[in-house]
């Protein structure tokens, strides 16, 4: 479950107040809204009642509240530890991992797994679907991204680097935590995105959704797989590597 969501739900009936919310947490209010509608469709439930003059949670959006509290603890907790871990030795608990950025670490080694196409998603039946459009023309609609520090919106800023732009020169309306998120916004017709074709390949097939090329961006991100550095490979690893790569992109 998005935790972004559930720290919005909880802004929201806390501060009793979408805008109050959004303020708190350093995003607009569609932000918050949208996060809000796509908890309570995942849930099927109605968690908030907006007919008064403030939000409160319905019974559903109560129990939410209480079990949404304790899961977003854990999450700081998990952080913190995580952080405290990064200051000490790497504990080799795991022996592979996917990630979408190499970074330095004399711990880890990192090696090319796949190539990650990123496309600019848009709405079925939306003007842009399917066209090649200009950088102009990008600058005139709506934009869902991801949150700063997502590999997907490193490539993007990468490519607008290249072309002169910044993401700020574009018209973002909403900045979203998971590529689950944009693809829900997409859908819902709240603008266009970039996001991995992985991620809306099965909506791509059934028509769901479609996407546009942008003239002087080829956004393309390497995925890499993590290994302790030093440590031996093992045959199920061997065998899921191989396993992946006849399956995944060249």
């Amino acid at each position: 479950m998005d935790t972004r969501q559930l720290a919005a739900f909880c802004a929201v009936v806390e501060r009793k107040s979408f805008s109050q919310a959004a303020e708190r947490l350093g995003v607009t209010q569609p932000a918050v809204s949208l996060q809000i509608r796509s908890l309570e469709q995942r849930l099927g439930r109605q968690l908030l009642d907006r007919s008064g003059r403030r939000v409160e949670p319905t019974e559903a959006g109560r129990l939410l509240y209480a079990s949404a509290q304790r899961l977003l603890a854990l999450e700081e907790h998990l952080l913190e530890e995580l952080q405290a871990d990064d200051e000490g030795a790497v504990n080799r608990e795991l022996e592979l991992g996917i990630v979408g950025a190499a970074r330095r670490h004399r711990g880890v080694t990192f090696e090319p797994f796949f190539r990650d196409e990123v496309v600019l998603a848009c709405p079925t039946g939306h003007r842009l679907a399917g066209k090649t459009i200009s950088l102009d023309d990008l600058k005139n609609e709506q934009l869902i991204v991801m949150q700063e520090g997502a590999g997907v919106r490193q490539v993007i800023e990468d490519e607008l680097r290249k072309a002169g732009l910044r993401l700020r020169d574009l018209d973002v309306s909403l900045e979203l935590g998971l590529q689950e998120s944009v693809r829900s916004a997409v859908l819902a017709g709240h603008g266009i995105g970039f996001i991995s074709r992985l991620a809306i390949d099965a909506d791509l097939d059934e028509g769901r959704v479609a996407t546009a090329r942008v003239r002087g961006l080829d956004p393309v991100r390497e995925i890499f797989l993590a290994r302790a550095s030093g440590r031996s490979e093992t045959r199920v690893a061997r065998a899921f590597v191989a396993f992946a790569q006849e399956r995944l992109p060249a």
